[in-house]
């Protein structure tokens, strides 16, 4: 299905979205609209015939433990309410810890980087499948930025998200200005990834900005398009048209002129390497390729398998070997990894038909894998956001870097769900939050977050203005209990956060 040149729909650019021209489609984030209370302006687009995708950025597919099933049925919920021809999610982890490691969940609040080993896949790919049979429309799912890299990586950015579509089906949403990101960060090649990768099977393309800051891409949607990122976008279209390509913007909104010149220069790098960036003519050429339209099976699930009775088997041999120096690479061993490599060599239709088969059968990951990745993923966490030391073979300068990142965010994103506390706190409330933050993480989303920052500085007896200690407790009060913790109270969550640090 062809969506064509779209854009993020944020609320503070909702007139300005209206009024662009030429405009196909855009994406909500999913976990910010409520289904039976759509935004008018989201409704009016619509209305218009523009198409509408959720973009979910809290299902963490790429963590240990399998997707949950009130997530997964929101973002279900959200397809429905949109009448989206598909969602789409990150291939990430957002949280840590749990039954699997007998800790407390820890959250990130951001997105990051799973490890490419066969471990990790075999997780990913198995909660994958739940989120498929979950879901009433495909899914397709998003590289992400890094701001370091994991040690002892088995396979390249493409082999790892080949390696996924080859053995679940699911669609890819390339985001080109991540695979800048990966360059600068980790030294990786955007086009020996683009080499690696099913380009056939990409749903669309995120362009965005960021900046570089001490020799760290920082990729914060925030800042304008840069010509690398142009480079990448136009490197991925010589090698195949995108059905769709969105422009991403999240924070430091610009002029509407300024994101109709972003969106121009888009189409134009577009146009130059080969086509009109609509993917009409990709659809021409590839008959097979399975269109988004419906809600069957067979459409999300059918690529994986049916792309390789046409192309040679990229698990034996990958796209070019490029990052490892081979093109040869180690399959994981045992009855899982057998049946998988027998899954996906299908030659004719009948083949194809028994590799979907044995292909679905053979998705669980083993526990041991589940249990290695929810320790290495707690661990990594836990140095992030607990100030735990750095797990062995991480740089610790990196996660240094990335760990004041998530602070810094984490500071932003409570100020925007309660944007009540940076006016009560005034210019000290961003050095009151990161003090708090340094040794207590996140335990429940951004909300319960900025209650537990408030009930920390009431427990304190700050601030130390009464008039302003007077209407934070006012404020908590509203939102969580009768009245602000004291003495044993106090010692118990005192306690409890001591316990959480460890």
């Amino acid at each position: 299905m062809e969506l064509g040149i779209g854009i993020g729909w944020r609320p503070e650019i909702s007139d300005t979205v209206e009024r662009l021209p030429d405009l196909d489609w855009v994406e909500v984030v999913a976990e910010n609209v409520c289904p039976g209370h759509l935004p008018p302006a989201l409704l009016r687009l619509r209305s218009r015939g523009v198409r509408v995708v959720p973009h979910g950025v809290s299902l963490g597919l790429g963590g240990a433990d399998r997707p949950s099933e009130r997530r997964l049925a929101d973002l279900a919920e959200r397809a429905e309410a949109l009448d989206a021809p598909l969602v789409t999610e990150h291939i990430a982890f957002v949280r840590a810890g749990g039954a699997l490691t007998a800790s407390s969940v820890l959250e990130a609040g951001h997105l990051l980087p799973v490890p490419r080993t066969w471990d990790a896949l075999a997780v990913l790919c198995e909660n994958v499948r739940i989120a498929q049979d979950s879901l009433p429309v495909p899914l397709a799912l998003e590289n992400i930025a890094a701001m370091f890299s994991w040690p002892d990586e088995e396979l390249t950015e493409g082999q790892f998200l080949a390696e996924l579509v080859e053995r679940t089906g699911v669609r890819l949403l390339i985001d080109v200005a991540n695979l800048h990101t990966n360059h600068v960060n980790r030294g990786e090649d955007p086009s020996a990834a683009l080499d690696e990768l099913p380009v056939e099977s990409i749903a669309y393309v995120h362009v965005a900005g960021g900046v570089e800051r001490d020799g760290i891409w920082h990729d914060t949607h925030a800042h304008p398009v840069t010509q690398p990122v142009l480079d990448i976008l136009s490197d991925l279209r010589a090698r195949v048209n995108p059905p769709g390509v969105l422009l991403e913007r999240d924070d430091d909104f610009p002029a509407s002129s300024e994101l109709e010149g972003e969106l121009a220069a888009i189409r134009a790098t577009l146009d130059a390497a080969g086509g009109r960036g609509t993917g009409a003519d990709f659809a021409e050429r590839n008959p097979a390729r399975p269109a988004f339209e419906g809600t069957a099976r067979s459409a999300v699930r059918g690529p994986g398998p049916a792309r390789h009775a046409a192309e040679p088997h990229i698990g034996t041999a990958g796209r070019g070997g490029a990052g490892n120096g081979s093109a040869q690479r180690p399959r994981p061993h045992g009855p899982t990894a057998t049946a998988t490599t027998a899954a996906t060599v299908p030659t004719t239709a009948t083949s194809v038909a028994t590799a979907t088969t044995t292909a679905t059968a053979t998705t669980a990951a083993p526990p041991s894998a589940r249990q290695h990745v929810a320790l290495t993923q707690a661990a990594l966490l836990s140095a992030l956001v607990a100030g735990t030391p750095a797990p062995e073979g991480f740089d610790a300068r990196r996660l240094r870097v990335q760990s004041r990142a998530l602070a810094a965010k984490r500071a932003d994103v409570v100020a925007k769900v309660a944007p009540e506390l940076p006016e009560i706190l005034g210019a000290g409330y961003r050095s009151a939050f990161l003090a708090y933050a340094k040794n207590r993480p996140m335990h429940a989303g951004y909300r319960r977050d900025a209650l537990d920052f408030a009930e920390h500085l009431l427990a304190s007896r700050r601030p130390q203005d009464g008039a302003a200690r007077r209407r934070l407790t006012l404020w908590w009060q509203e939102r969580s209990a009768p009245r602000p913790p004291r003495g044993a109270t106090r010692l118990v969550r005192v306690a409890r956060a001591a316990l959480a640090a460890r």
